[in-house]
Order: structure tokens, then C-alpha cells, then sequence
């Protein structure tokens, strides 16, 4: 089949869905995708909302069905499903129950290969149960993490002669290379249903999958290990704890230098109140691009100060943060290096040689351990442990993008309340 553009309207909300499938339409979409949260959400309502709004799309309803194939996939065909999806770790049963329910409804069947050990044993063995369609996908939880589903859809694809749809992390830059890897179906989701113009967004994926040319986004990328101090800084201190249940923040510690940004490995420093010997020493075992963290009990005399903010600066460090005292503030934001504490004093201490270096900190509460990365800004500071560092900096990234969206909405002339819905989430009793 010739490649289509598939919009996965992954809401928990049906007016939000409704909107943004109002706007995908606008600029050509004619696969709409009930996404799983939306269906659990709204149940097959939200189905027939969208096939009564958009009468003429495929409609795809994402049951990720596990048992009771059949009754599924009636009730999803008779709400208007054009297209219904059972999860490829279902049993054979389940979807064989499901093929035979589609065609008697004229419903096609999509096996999404999700969690399955072998996808392309089990696209096959789908092919051969009848399946009208066969789905690679990349979990956002695994997007997190930095992965791609590319390299299985090409294995897919070769090996099936059904379309194959390809779904995980799919933007106007990444679409040409998926129907280059062999996909039919393209489904793409925040990089539509976060954009603060969905139909502009659309319509960039659309002209991707068309000509097979890469349409440059800034937005909706993963980052990986060697692009996170870039990465870290596209995001807020605010997102970022949002990423970490709220969490990861140092309390009492905020910007020196208001405006200023950093992000880098922790190289951690335990020092005495005034001590500030070991604290210049890190300046010189420290990487371009780190964060010295200071932990002097979050009291005075300074440890820190223009010399050597000077000195990090000709080294090429992102920045400091100081539980305890910096001074020479002027002259620091005058020269914008990224300097964060807890207090600031013109008095400075001695350096007395006492201290370690790149040692584990606590500091109000929170860990912070070389290599732990560490990021700053007007909010204050954040820490983010290391081994979790590209999860924690794409989950950022995913709340970021789905603010964008709300910013939108409310400045078409929604308020936050509506957007989100408010009341139908609040908790009862």
C-alpha cells in the first residue's frame, strides 16, 4: 500500500483528542488512531466520536487486546473501527478469535508486535492467522531510554508481505527513514498531539512519508549519552523534576546569576565551613563541561568566589553549586558563569587542606554522586542520577512538549482548569 500517515491521539481526554484530530485532518491525516489512553479513558465513546467527526478516515481503535478477541473486536467494529489492534503476546486463539470477528464486521486486524520475544517470528505466524496488518513498536518507556524500533521494522519487513506500520518516537526528521526501512503505516504521536500547531506538524510528516526528505524539527528528539548537556539544557529544572515524580531538587539552593543555565557531571567536593582548598583543587581535576557540587553544610565563610569562577571558566566547566557561601556576586554575573548557593557574604574562609574529592554527598536530603548529573536554573538545581541521566533527559523533554501544547490551548483562549479537564480528575471523598 502506498505509506500513510497514522495519528495516534494518545489523550486521556475525548474534547482534547477531538481537537487535535480537527487539526491533523486539516493538514491531510486520514488515519486517526483511538489511542490506548484515550480508549481506557473515555472507553469506545471516544471510537464514536471519531468516526461521526471524521466519517471519512480510517479509524483505528488500540484495544492492545489480550483475551476475549472476538468481543472486542465487535463491540470496537459496531462504535466504528475501521481498524482494530490485539497485542502479538496475546495467544494464537485470541488472535485467531479476533481475524475471524473482523472479517465478519469488515474490521481489519493489527498484530503490534509490542513485548513479543521474536517480532519477526510472530509478524509472521500473524500473517499467517490472517492478519491484515502487522505493527513494529518502540514503547515509550523504552523511547526514554534512547532506543528506536528501526532495525526490527526492516527485519519485519522483509519477512512479511502485509503492511507493516512502525510506531516509537516518529517525527518529521525520522518519518522518510521509516518507510525507507519498509513501513506502510507511519504513526506518529507527540510530534502531532504535543505540537502547539498540530496541523503545521502534520503536515511536515506528511511531506516526509511523501517525498522520502527529512523535514528538520526541533522538538520531539531523544537524546543519548553524548548529546545530554544540549539536551538538559533545552528542558526546565521544573520539567525535569516533573520527570522524577517530582523529586531531585536541592532545596534552599538557588541562581547567583539570574538567567544563567548549566547542566553537567558532578564532580563533588566535601569541604569544612570556609575551607575552600579542596574546592579550587577540583577546578583542576575536573572535565570541560562538569559541575563542581560543594557541600559545606550550607554555612558561611564563602568557599567560593571571582577567582575562581575565572579559573572554571578558562577550564571549560558548566558551572557550581555550593551548599554554603559564594561572594564576589558582581563580578561573577558580570562574567555569567553559572554559580548557584545557598547564601551569599563578602567573608571568605581559609584554605586549610581538609576535605575529599568526587566522594558521594547528601545534601538536603538528596544524593549526589560523581558523575550524577546536574542541572540548573532559575528554579534552582536539580541532580539526576547518572545511570538514569538519558531517561530522566527525554521524560523532560516529553513533559516540555506536552506543556507546549497546554500553553497553546490556553492562549487560543482555554484556561489551565478546562484544558486538563480539572474536575473530572479530581479526587473524591
Amino acid at each position: 500500500m502506498k505509506p500513510v500517515v497514522q495519528v495516534a491521539l494518545d489523550f486521556v481526554d475525548l474534547s482534547r483528542a477531538s481537537r487535535v484530530a480537527a487539526e491533523a485532518s486539516a493538514a491531510g491525516v486520514t488515519w486517526l488512531e483511538a489511542g490506548t489512553p484515550l480508549i481506557k479513558a473515555e472507553g469506545l465513546s471516544a471510537v464514536r466520536a471519531l468516526r461521526e467527526g471524521f466519517p471519512k478516515a480510517t479509524i483505528i481503535a488500540d484495544m492492545k487486546t489480550m483475551d476475549a478477541g472476538r468481543a472486542e473486536v465487535e463491540a470496537a467494529a459496531r462504535a466504528g473501527a475501521d481498524v482494530v489492534c490485539v497485542l502479538g503476546v496475546a495467544s494464537d486463539a485470541t488472535i485467531r478469535e479476533c481475524v475471524e470477528a473482523g472479517r465478519n464486521l469488515g474490521a481489519r486486524i493489527f498484530v503490534d508486535t509490542l513485548g513479543t520475544a521474536d517480532p519477526v517470528a510472530r509478524a509472521k505466524q500473524a500473517e499467517a492467522m490472517g492478519a491484515d496488518i502487522v505493527g513494529v513498536h518502540c514503547p515509550i518507556d523504552e523511547q526514554m531510554e534512547g532506543r528506536t524500533p528501526f532495525e526490527t521494522l526492516k527485519k519485519v519487513a522483509s519477512a512479511v508481505g502485509i503492511p507493516v506500520a512502525v510506531a516509537g518516537g516518529i517525527n518529521s526528521e525520522s518519518a522518510a527513514d521509516a518507510v525507507a526501512a519498509g513501513a506502510s503505516i507511519v504513526i506518529v504521536g507527540g510530534a502531532v498531539i504535543k505540537s502547539a500547531e498540530a496541523t503545521a506538524a502534520a503536515r511536515a510528516v506528511l511531506q516526509a512519508v511523501e517525498t522520502g526528505a527529512a523535514v528538520r524539527t526541533d522538538l520531539y528528539k531523544r537524546a543519548g549519552e553524548g548529546d545530554l548537556a544540549e539536551a538538559f539544557c533545552r528542558v526546565s529544572c521544573a520539567n525535569i523534576s516533573d520527570a522524577m515524580h517530582h523529586s531531585g531538587d536541592l532545596p534552599g539552593i538557588g541562581a547567583v546569576v539570574p538567567g544563567a543555565r548549566m547542566a553537567g557531571p558532578a564532580v563533588t567536593v566535601r569541604t569544612l565551613p570556609g575551607d575552600w582548598a579542596k574546592t579550587v583543587e577540583a577546578i583542576d581535576e575536573a572535565d570541560a563541561g562538569s559541575v563542581i557540587v560543594v557541600d559545606c553544610g550550607g554555612v558561611g565563610p564563602a568557599v567560593w568566589g571571582e577567582l575562581a569562577s575565572h579559573s572554571a571558566l578558562q577550564a571549560g566547566l558548566a558551572g557550581v553549586v555550593v551548599n554554603g557561601a559564594v561572594r564576589d556576586v558582581g563580578e561573577i554575573r558580570a562574567m555569567g558563569f553559572p554559580a548557584f548557593a545557598t547564601l551569599i557574604m563578602p567573608t571568605s574562609g581559609e584554605p586549610r587542606g581538609h576535605g575529599e574529592i568526587n566522594v558521594p554527598l547528601r545534601i538536603g536530603g538528596v544524593d549526589v554522586r560523581p558523575g550524577d548529573w546536574v542541572v540548573g536554573d532559575d528554579d534552582g538545581v536539580v541532580v539526576v542520577p547518572g545511570a538514569k541521566s538519558v531517561e530522566v533527559c527525554n521524560r523532560a523533554a516529553d513533559r516540555m512538549e506536552f506543556e507546549n501544547r497546554v500553553r497553546a490551548e490556553i492562549e487560543a483562549g482555554s484556561t489551565l482548569a478546562r484544558v486538563v479537564e480539572l474536575s473530572k480528575w479530581e479526587k473524591v471523598g
